[in-house]
């Protein structure tokens, strides 16, 4: 003899059992949109890191490339490794063949983790 009402407090005894269930599934769906988004900055923030890497290999053989032709005064290396400095970056390596040079840069992206760009300038038409 449970009564009249026995579906009732079946329902109730199920709803008191999934209570905090929701607030499990939004803690769930919240930590993986944080580790997602820290995933994605983080991925973004070496993408920055290797542009700027690259445009400091870019400017360092130029400057190398241009103190060869004469057009700066300078020895090219030396000023190659300066503008790579300027650039937040560490001149890796330069080779002059000619009136071409070729330079590497590194950049450190993350701790442990350096970015390198290689880079080559000089006269159209010469390889190097």
């Amino acid at each position: 003899m449970g009564g009249p009402f026995p579906a009732r407090s079946t329902a109730a005894a199920r709803s008191r059992a999934e209570a905090g269930a929701a607030s499990v599934v939004a803690l769930g769906i919240i930590g993986a949109v944080t580790a997602l988004t820290l995933a994605f900055v983080t991925l973004l923030g070496v993408f920055v890191i290797s542009q700027r890497a690259a445009n400091a290999a870019d400017a360092a053989a130029l400057a190398a490339a241009d103190a060869i032709s004469g057009a700066v005064a300078g020895v090219p290396c030396q000023l190659a490794a300066a503008i790579a400095i300027r650039n937040g970056a560490r001149l890796g390596s330069c080779e002059l063949a000619g009136a071409v040079a070729s330079v590497s840069v590194g950049i450190a992206a993350l701790p442990g983790f350096e970015l390198v760009a290689s880079a080559r300038a000089g006269p159209p038409g010469r390889s190097g």
